[in-house]
């Protein structure tokens, strides 16, 4: 489509000129255009009741990595050198094959076969690449999938002069998008109108400074007036909204002018490098395997070496053809190659991309989105986890259920008014008290008392209705407080009960101040405000001066006595012990001198700019008058305690990190049992409010509750004495939860944080795995800065992240355990058989080798990486970032199970004959036919032993939960059977009578009974055999 301005466009506004104004940001093409009036009339959109339709200037999906095609991953399965030489020397064995058949007479005794094992190896090396290919192609199918799921997210939109929910991806050119603390940027735009908005744009421009925002008219306005002001490094004439750029204060709206590819973080996204980066687990294994190679490419090199001075030798008094020993020399290559083809453990990094894949797709499910893939293993390993409570630990379905409306007048709901309702009255004079129920209270209150108290929750809030009416969007609390306001006080839409104040000021909630303060015009006065304050309760109830009463119907205020304070502060303190969120609501008149905001120091109305400029936080916050306490309801969720036992099973540490104040945080701590029920308290210090800010449960001594301020006053010795005993950390700022992960890491941990506020971004990246939440409480900042998203805001989710985290661990160690056996026993067994052999032949040929190669790596790793957890997992310790890939169990199973292999592989191939019924003629082909099926069947039954790689004896667990595992032995048990009875003379066997086939089935069931015998044998042996060699290696005595 022709996106140009033209005659046959509706737009006089082309895409160019719209990506101009961001790239970089610029002032003289936004006043060139008409600024926002420009832009409105260019755009065909009206800046207070935004799209009514869609435009044609794209949308906003953004640049995703490109996928491989099919053939590009059958390209990177065979890009590995040993396979180039390994195919060209195939296609040497089959062109002298060929020779052979067509330039010689074949006997009866001869068959022309030559040519099959070329043919053979290359058809094996297809098969490998193929595997190896499709395996690669699901996965990132899989990760794509992810991929998708991580960009569905959505923005509040003003479409039709109505709020609503919109994907991210159905923003348009010309939307008006509205922006509050949290939010990642979606697309570029300028600003219409807010309230301190302020950005983040390091990830944009590298600039770490915060920068705040001016409304577009006004810059444009003063760029008209003044010219100069159009350079930018002018302070404050900032109406740009770059997209990917991160919201850090204030609320707004602007107007969008660039979406997708031609945004500012589209162009970026465009030249990313897109390359995934391996995991720690991806990097040790790659060295592991590197070891390994070098290992086999010496073997290889010594057995090539030895064959070929074997050949050289013996051609002085060699009869056959020139073509024979040019297949004899072929030959000794092929062998040499296929043994460092076996020695190269590349399904060691398969299983760990197959084992992320698979746990990645499954997690999901437990709602676990995974952002980095090495989280995933790192959380197996986790040993503290700082949660957060509110929909973590709890539901996050917040109900309004008790509360007071001055000092007369209290309400609760049926269950709370029978629970002792005059016992938070703890000494002192008691006050006449009528109590209610929500659904009376909008009867019980005067008028005037109602309406104040409505629009306090209505004015001060930056939820919205839904079109439908039937529920709201934004914050848990603020959306709990509007429910009962509609229920309980009558409330009409919000937009009409918003649109009868005039708001000149908003100040949103902030993790320091413990409040949000919006401020509005008093209808009738020039130059007075009244300012509507919410927040913690102790905090604000330590700034009231005067509580809000009524006389004749009219509102008034008279002062908080002491009595009144000591109250109030006892019912705070009695309402969080029963698990309640305690919010307090006040406000505060203001008025503002004329001459104070006047240019020219006359009398008359301030401008809005003006009286924001003067209503700052420090004006608002002091002397404020108390309107009500509000309890608040968030259930704990079921399965919590449960979890969080789990947790302390696994030998992690769960701490509850919480805005709370110290009672309510005790107390769901309890129910969580993150500390005891039983649990009595000493004092060690005091908090503002009387209450204990750090305490000990008495049935677990060592157990600290702590308030945030304390915690932040201790220097790094103290803290670092606390934090082992440290439980609960009550009225945390964001910057306290950092401290407390930064802490924990610098001694040792590994370390798991939840958050979803803007602030909770820098816990959530200093910690080794970060979860956000993926809900709409949810803050976009704070899903970027995380590695695994939430997606049901559930802490059971995490126990699942752990168990699955262990198991991608275990499924590497498992991979390992088998694979270290069969390359051990493979090598071995071609260098011993081919040296010992006057005929210089493996007791496996190469073709048979790569049969063990196609299972040992590929379908062995899809196999062992797709285990899902056992509950056992949980009784697994958490391990430390230095501990062995290989343990002392898994070393002793490689030992006597290699041991057995080779042990009973060379005696038949050496001694089956000899061993064999005289009459049985297991001999010549049938004997290494015989040999053969043996040791493949060994296989079979040891990946099955490797189902466990502790001491464990049940090999069996949870087998027929995974699926892959069993179609895995089924094809190699199938495979098996193809090859003995039809490929004869491509993997060089013949049919085996039944006798020969029990035989060999029980010889391989033997590495079963090995298993058992291993398991049951002590460690120690092994142990000590370990720290010698490891002395050995590092020269130390």
């Amino acid at each position: 489509m022709d996106r140009d301005a033209g005659p046959g466009s509706p737009f006089s506004l082309t895409v160019e000129q719209l990506r101009n104004l961001h790239s970089p940001k610029n002032l003289a093409a936004f006043v060139q255009i008409g600024g926002l009036l420009g832009l409105e009339v260019g755009l065909r959109t009206d800046q207070h009741s935004g799209l009514s339709r869609r435009l044609w200037f794209g949308d906003n999906m953004l640049p995703i990595k490109p996928t491989p095609s099919f053939p590009m991953f059958l390209w990177a399965s065979f890009n590995d050198p040993v396979l180039f030489i390994l195919s060209a020397a195939a296609v040497v064995s089959l062109a002298i094959g060929l020779y052979q058949t067509f330039a010689t007479t074949p006997t009866p005794g001869s068959p022309p076969i030559e040519w099959v094992e070329g043919v053979a190896i290359l058809v094996a090396i297809l098969v490998i690449v193929l595997v190896g290919s499709i395996n690669d192609w699901e996965k990132q199918r899989q990760f794509k999938k992810l991929n998708r799921r991580q960009l569905q997210r959505d923005i509040k939109v003003l479409r039709s002069g109505a709020m609503r929910l919109i994907a991210i991806q159905d923003i348009l050119v010309g939307d008006v998008v509205h922006i509050e603390p949290g939010d990642v940027i979606p697309a570029d735009g300028i600003l219409i109108s807010g309230f301190h908005v302020g950005c983040d744009e390091s990830a944009a421009t590298g600039e770490a400074d915060v920068i705040y925002k001016r409304p577009g008219d006004e810059v444009f306005k003063q760029a008209i007036a003044n010219p100069s002001s159009m350079e930018m490094e002018h302070q404050g004439q900032d109406p740009f909204i770059l997209s990917g750029t991160s919201v850090v204060a204030g609320v707004g709206t602007f107007l969008v002018t660039a979406t997708g590819i031609n945004s500012t973080y589209g162009k970026v996204l465009l030249s990313f490098d897109h390359n995934t980066k391996p995991t720690p687990l991806q990097v040790r294994l790659g060295v592991f395997a590197k070891h390994i190679s070098r290992i086999g490419a010496v073997l290889a090199l010594i057995l090539f070496t030895v064959l070929f001075v074997r050949f050289l030798v013996g051609l002085p008094h060699s009869t056959e053809t020139s073509a024979q020993k040019g297949q004899n020399f072929v030959n000794i290559l092929i062998l040499a190659l296929t043994v460092l083809v076996i020695a190269v453990p590349e399904g060691l990094p398969l299983a760990v991309t197959l084992s992320l894949a698979f746990a990645t797709t499954r997690m999901l499910k437990d709602g676990n989105l995974v952002r980095h893939l090495r989280a995933c293993e790192t959380m197996g390993n986790a040993t503290s986890i700082c949660s957060d409570k509110t929909g973590t630990l709890t539901e996050n379905i917040m109900t309004v259920a008790t509360g007071i409306v001055g000092t007369k007048l209290e309400f609760s709901d049926t269950d709370l008014a029978a629970q002792e309702p005059q016992q938070h009255m703890k000494g002192g004079e008691v006050t006449t008290r009528t109590m209610v129920s929500p659904s009376t209270l909008k009867i019980s209150l005067e008028s005037c008392l109602r309406a104040e108290l409505l629009r306090s929750i209505v004015m001060n809030s930056t939820a919205f209705e839904t079109n439908d009416d039937a529920s709201f969007v934004g914050s848990s609390t603020e959306c709990a407080l509007l429910r009962f306001a509609k229920s309980s006080l009558g409330m009409g839409s919000v937009e009409t009960e918003r649109a009868k104040g005039k708001i000149v000021q908003m100040i949103p909630f902030d993790a320091v101040k413990k409040c949000m303060i919006t401020v509005s015009r008093l209808p009738g006065a020039d130059n007075r405000y009244r300012a509507y304050v919410k927040g913690g309760s102790e905090v604000l109830l330590a700034n009231c001066t005067a509580v809000c009463d009524t006389e004749r119907g009219t509102l008034k205020h008279r002062d908080l006595s002491g009595q009144e304070r000591r109250q109030l502060a006892e019912m705070i303190e009695h309402y969080a012990s029963r698990s309640l969120r305690t919010m307090l609501l006040a406000y505060r008149d203001i008025e503002l001198p004329p001459a104070l905001g006047g240019e020219t120091g006359t009398t008359g109305s301030l401008s809005d700019d003006e009286a924001r400029t003067l209503l700052t936080f420090d004006h608002i916050f002091q002397d404020l008058i108390f309107l009500c306490i509000i309890g608040i309801h968030d259930p704990l969720r079921p399965g919590v305690p449960a979890a969080v036992r789990d947790c302390q099973r696994a030998g992690i540490t769960v701490r509850m990190v919480t805005g709370d104040n110290i009672q309510t945080a005790r107390a769901i701590a309890q129910e969580c049992n993150i500390i005891s029920k039983l649990a009595t308290h000493d004092s060690i210090g005091n908090s503002g409010t009387g209450s204990n800010d750090v305490e000990n449960s008495g049935s677990r001594e060592s157990d600290i509750v702590m308030e945030g301020s304390r915690f932040r006053g201790l220097g790094e010795e103290e803290m670092d004495a606390v934090i082992p005993r440290l439980r609960v950390l009550a009225r945390a700022s964001a910057e306290d939860k950092r401290t407390l992960v930064m802490r924990l890491k610098a001694m040792g941990e590994i370390v798991a944080a939840t958050g979803d506020g803007a602030n909770d971004a820098s816990a959530l990246s200093a910690a080794d795995i970060g979860f956000s939440m993926g809900n709409i409480s949810g803050t976009e900042i704070a899903r970027e800065a995380s590695s695994i998203v939430l997606t049901k805001d559930d802490f059971t989710s995490i126990v699942k992240a752990v168990m699955w985290g262990r198991a991608i661990n275990n499924a590497v160690k498992k991979f390992l355990l088998f694979q270290i056996t069969v390359t051990i026993t493979s090598v071995g067994l071609a260098f011993v058989s081919a040296i010992a052999s006057p005929s210089q032949q493996s007791v496996l040929t190469p073709v048979q080798l790569m049969w063990v190669n196609l299972f040992q790596d590929t379908l062995a790793a899809l196999a062992l990486a797709t285990d899902p957890p056992q509950q056992r997992v949980l009784d697994q310790r958490p391990e430390k970032r230095s501990a062995p890939l290989v343990t002392t169990p898994m070393w002793k199973m490689v030992f006597w199970q290699s041991t057995y292999q080779q042990a009973v592989t060379l005696t038949l191939y050496f001694a089956g004959g000899i061993i064999a019924p005289s009459g049985s003629g297991l001999v010549g082909k049938r004997l290494a036919a015989m040999v053969f099926n043996t040791y493949v069947w060994m296989q079979i039954f040891n990946m099955y032993n490797s189902r466990q790689f502790d001491n464990t004896l049940n090999i069996l667990e949870g087998v027929l939960q995974n699926w892959p595992f069993l179609g895995v032995s089924a094809v190699m048990v199938g495979g098996q059977l193809l090859i003995s009875f039809v490929g004869g003379q491509a993997f060089s066997v013949v049919p085996l009578t039944g006798g020969e086939w029990a035989a060999s089935i029980a010889l391989g069931a033997g590495s079963l009974l090995v298993g058992i015998l291993v398991r049951l044998s002590p460690d120690g042996p092994f142990e000590k055999a370990g720290r010698g060699i490891r002395r050995l290696l590092t020269m130390k005595p």
